[in-house]
């Protein structure tokens, strides 16, 4: 595709999935890097997909299909809007790089040493981040940074098989509940992680930081009625509290627990082996391997020297400055292409590879597209709407427009 419309195209190895570089040149000097990935979440569950996954379907101005929004779409939309450029003008009115990776759903493992190893090539002004869209008032939303992640899984083996539960329960040790003590001891009732030092990195969000936030609409209905939440915790109401602490505060999620038997009705087992897989979303300046040690000297401390560790992977948080004259342009090309005006998030919750492009690459970097908060990214039935696939396509030829001046 990209080959198609006059790009100099190569797959790149790394040590997983490659990468694929192109570029173009363009009339101007300045350049544009745009960021996407070609893998995909798991299918799964497959009973509740409408219609299969890998064949996508159109029904009712929607495609279906896994990975049609997260983040195929993304993709296409930005070649169209190429396209017209080309169509109209001929050539583009500045240069445009892409670098379209294969691990970004899990944590982008060799990204990070790609992009060291290519800095010339990926050298840029700026960049177009993978995804982007409207809230569920139909405004298009600026997310300027993403939130870190230390990925681990934890686990325990106290036997060497499992014994029935009338004649081990009362001599030898549990696995789960071995892993259940340890997992209790990283984080209190009152929900602050306990892992001694965890907060030490920290940046406090600014004043600029909650204004933007300050001029968001309050989610705390929504949020109730999509998740079917009735309360936050921490005695959050909603307001400036909720929208401040989603996306500020660092987390330690138990994100699934596995042990012993969990088939139809009873079976008296005693379990020889506990795991859990745990993430912690992280805030600027923490690091996930600061974090892996801090990890390991706490469990360590408190006398769980038998829970191991298995790192899957994980990044810094980064943000890019919201009065950057490139998102300034996003922003203001938003209004003719969406109808309404671009509002400014400061950071969101998700985790993204985004540390290298600030930090190594020093670009500023935008978010914009055309996802909704019913597209169900990683869920079944993914979809995008075509309508907002349309204008994310127009947005980005006046991005371009707009960046070359």
């Amino acid at each position: 595709m990209l080959e198609k419309r006059g790009f100099t195209a190569e797959v790149m190895a790394t040590d997983g999935a490659p990468v694929v570089f192109a570029e173009r040149k363009g009339k101007s000097d300045k350049t544009l890097l745009i960021y996407n990935h070609y893998d995909v979440q798991p299918p799964e569950p497959l009973d509740l997909w409408l219609s299969p996954p890998f064949e996508p379907e159109i029904r009712d101005g929607k495609m279906y299909g896994r990975g049609v929004s997260d983040d195929k779409s993304h993709l296409t939309a930005r070649l169209f809007a190429i396209d017209s450029i080309l169509e109209q003008d001929g050539e583009l009115p500045c240069n445009i790089k892409f670098i379209i990776e294969g691990e970004e759903e899990t944590a982008s493992e060799h990204l990070h040493e790609f992009i060291k190893q290519n800095m010339d090539k990926l050298k840029a002004d700026a960049c177009i981040w993978e995804f982007g869209g409207v809230d569920h008032r139909e405004v298009p939303m600026q997310y300027l940074g993403l939130r870190g992640i230390c990925y681990v899984e934890l686990s325990v083996e106290s036997l060497g098989t499992d014994v029935h539960s009338g004649l081990g329960g009362s001599i030898l040790p549990n696995a789960a509940w071995r892993l259940t003590w340890a997992l209790a001891s990283l984080k209190g009732v009152d929900e602050r992680i306990l892992i001694p030092g965890f907060y030490d990195d920290v940046i406090q969000p600014t004043a600029r930081d909650r204004e933007l936030m300050d001029k968001l609409p309050d989610f705390e209905d929504e949020y109730k009625s999509r998740y079917g939440a009735k309360s936050f915790i921490k005695g959050i109401t909603g307001g400036i509290d909720l929208k401040m602490e989603e996306v500020f505060t660092p987390t330690c999620t138990i994100c699934g627990i596995t042990s012993g038997y969990q088939g139809v009705g009873q079976k008296t087992v005693q379990p020889a082996r506990a795991s859990a897989k745990v993430d912690f979303r992280l805030v600027p300046n923490q690091k996930p391997t600061d974090i892996l040690k801090k990890l390991r000297a706490h469990l360590d401390a408190q006398g769980f020297e038998d829970v191991e560790i298995q790192y899957h992977g994980g990044e810094p948080a980064a943000r890019t400055d919201p009065d950057d004259p490139f998102i300034k342009i996003v922003v203001d090309a938003a209004t003719d292409a969406f109808g309404v005006p671009m509002e400014i998030v400061p950071m969101i919750g998700g985790s993204g590879p985004n540390y290298p492009f600030v930090h190594d690459l020093g670009l500023p970097v935008a978010t914009m597209g055309h996802g909704y908060p019913d597209t169900k990214a990683h869920a079944p039935n993914e979809n995008i709407r075509l309508d907002l696939y349309l204008k994310h396509a127009k947005h980005m030829a006046r991005v371009i427009t707009e960046f070359a001046k």
